[in-house]
């Protein structure tokens, strides 16, 4: 979606797609990418340059921290399109979709420490290599949850095998 300019900004508050990319670390070619996923909404100016709020910096900035924890850009977007297009977002905005993104962060971060802690013993996934995989998981009595490394995931053996 393209943004003309509707109401002043000042040109100290505007950044080239050069001056974002020298500040972020990011290619051009990266912005233009994210501008397409819907992570940045540069304003134009009348000659059709593309212009960004220094505030653009800081979602950029978040999108590559996200990126680095696993998040998709599909997931990073989802959160950014929370946050205002036309203004920098406030500290309340941003307080709001942080509390949100915990959730998601604290979420992960359990899965970690439960691959963390189980990755040297039997996880559920079937492939009972293990010797403790024949206590555990007798059977394959995990594949009744689902697909995939069952116990990482959440599930518990069953107590009555």
């Amino acid at each position: 979606m393209e943004t003309f300019f509707a109401m002043p900004v000042s040109n100290n508050a505007l950044l080239t797609i050069g001056e974002l990319a020298d500040r972020t670390g990011l290619s051009v070619s990266a912005i233009r990418f994210y501008e397409e996923k819907g992570l940045v909404h540069p304003m134009r100016n009348t000659a059709g340059q593309r212009r960004f709020l220094r505030a653009d910096i800081r979602r950029l900035s978040f999108a590559l921290v996200a990126q680095e924890f696993g998040f998709s850009i599909a997931e990073i977007a989802a959160q950014l399109r929370k946050l205002p297009e036309n203004r920098a977002p406030s500290k309340a905005d941003w307080t709001r979709i942080g509390k949100e993104f915990r959730v998601h962060l604290d979420q992960r971060i359990e899965r970690m420490t439960a691959l963390r802690e189980k990755l040297d013993g039997c996880i559920g996934c079937g492939c009972l290599s293990l010797q403790s995989c024949q206590l555990y998981n007798a059977g394959d009595a995990a594949a009744r949850h689902g697909r995939g490394p069952r116990y990482i995931l959440g599930d518990a053996p069953d107590e009555d095998i």
